[in-house]
């Protein structure tokens, strides 16, 4: 849910064309196709310089080699023009929703004399303001927001290990969740800064090194990692404030850890081709909500492996080179997870064939394709369709499909060239082994779990937003949201959810 970059300060009123490189923290799942939260100074300044050039080569510094020179899918789609010659995209990848440059310029020179010596940093506060002013369980407002710090060493200049980096990342989070207080929605977050960990002046998130071998052809993260920012998640994801930093479906289930909740484990990932990036890992398994703090290492107890493996095609398609973003996914979580039915009377056990606890698998698939070109050469200048698809061991799992649709446009109010529009809307289907148990408590005339007013089957939700970046490092985004069947029944009216987002960056 954290977006996390470090950008070279532009004027986009002066540069619409200039690539930004901002970048999803860490490997978002915000992404140059890097699993690093952010760039030195001197990378992004060296893509920066390269975007304003329109017949220079683009591709970022920070993208892996391929180990082999030829591509996959790809030369079908572009049989004159491979799709990574220099003369076509291969940088400018980031993430939209983020403010631009920094709010406070004269830091500058502090910045670039720490980037010298080994240290760069960022630190971000993002502020989400929403009221529920319709339906659900009442009227009313929830406000929430973080502070964040992003620390970048170089063990390279500092202690002299070339190549290896440790990323580190602090955040305080505080305030109320709309869906809990207004809406009556238990299951679904509305608002996105709002932690599992609760109120925490200093959690700590992100921990890990990374470092790239054979010449820039495979690169390893190891550490405190945070799944779900580095698979099942995009860029554009993460301008909305439901499916950031990955669909509900994902991101709701132990294994696929949260922002900000971290694991030990660590990814591989390469480039076969020049147009697929694979990447594979192991990470330990831990309920989502134990060591709240991020620090308590020793108290948080592992109940299993998570096995997670994503392939990505990454073609450009037609004469103007617009580009696509395709996922393929898994996840294999050896924890044992206990029947979605619940406890029901040992004469049922049989007849419903209540199951011992076994392991859950997650499939997905995601995909952003761009579908015009505005202004301007970098990936993201112009508008994308995005769609996706989430399905989970129903048998213990509480959301056992997902299905997503919307779209990201950029600049469709004239001399508004740098605003984006989105809209995505939203279904999830809950798995049928709880909602049989539930119906099965309702029969017997037992209570439901807290925050459970029926048998549960389904929900959706429709999200849109406007960002409007007021000036370097500072973004204004107004954001509209409804859902359908709160609680995932059909007993509280459907909410309607209106509210602000800003972000600023020192």
């Amino acid at each position: 849910m954290l977006f996390i970059a470090l950008v070279a300060t532009s004027s986009a009123e002066s540069a619409p064309d200039t690539a930004l490189i901002m970048r999803q923290h860490p490997g978002t799942s915000f992404q140059t196709d890097r699993d690093t939260p952010f760039h030195s100074d001197a990378k992004a300044s060296h893509i920066v310089a390269a975007s304003t050039k329109r017949t220079e080569h683009l591709s970022d510094p920070n993208q892996l080699e391929s180990l082999f020179n030829t591509e996959s899918l790809s030369a079908l789609l572009n049989r004159r023009d491979d799709a990574l010659r220099e003369r076509d995209l291969s940088a400018g990848y980031f993430v939209p929703a983020q403010a631009f440059g920094n709010l406070v310029p004269q830091v500058a020179p502090a910045r670039t004399w720490l980037a010298k010596r080994g240290y760069t940093f960022q630190f971000a506060y993002k502020g989400e303001a929403l009221a529920n002013v319709s339906g659900g369980l009442s009227k009313g407002m929830s406000y929430a927001h973080e502070l964040t710090l992003v620390n970048n060493f170089d063990l390279g200049k500092l202690l002299g290990l070339n190549g290896w980096i440790l990323h580190g990342v602090l955040m305080e989070r505080a305030g109320r969740q709309i869906s809990f207080d207004h809406v009556g929605e238990r299951r679904i977050l509305l608002s996105e800064v709002y932690s599992l960990s609760g109120h925490m002046a200093a959690h700590l998130a992100d921990f890990y090194v990374e470092k790239s071998f054979r010449h820039n052809s495979i690169n390893i993260n190891l550490g405190r990692l945070t799944l779900t920012h580095t698979y099942g998640t995009s860029l554009l994801l993460c301008t909305f404030m439901i499916q950031c930093s990955a669909p509900v479906g994902i991101k709701s289930v132990q294994g696929w850890s949260v922002y900000p909740k971290a694991t030990w484990g660590g990814t591989i990932r390469l480039r076969p081709t020049r147009d697929l990036t694979l990447r594979t890992g192991v990470y330990a398994s831990s309920v989502l909500t134990s060591n709240p703090s991020g620090w308590a290492w020793g108290s948080e107890k592992q109940t299993g492996v998570m096995l997670p493996i994503e392939l990505t095609w990454e073609p450009f398609i037609g004469p103007r080179k617009l580009p696509g973003h395709y996922k393929l996914g898994f996840g294999h979580d050896t924890s044992g997870f206990t029947d979605m039915i619940g406890s029901v009377p040992s004469s049922m056990a049989l007849r419903y064939a209540v199951q011992r606890p076994q392991a859950r698998d997650t499939f997905y698939i995601e995909a952003d394709q761009m579908i015009y070109r505005s202004h301007g050469l970098h990936q993201m200048a112009g508008g994308y369709l995005m769609a996706g698809y989430i399905h989970n061991t129903p048998q213990v799992s509480v959301f056992s499909d997902q299905f997503y649709v919307g779209t990201s446009l950029l600049g469709i109010i004239p001399f508004r060239p740098l605003d984006r529009f989105g809209v995505m809307y939203s279904y999830y289907q809950i798995s049928k082994r709880l909602t049989l148990g539930q119906h099965l408590l309702q029969d017997a005339g037992l209570p439901f779990p807290a925050g459970v007013n029926g048998p549960q089957t389904h929900t959706a939700t429709l999200e849109a937003y406007y960002g409007v970046p007021i000036m370097p490092g500072l973004l204004f985004q107004p954001s509209f949201e409804y859902q359908m069947r709160p609680g995932e029944t059909s007993v509280i009216p459907n909410a309607t959810v209106i509210g602000i987002k800003v972000i600023g960056n020192l």
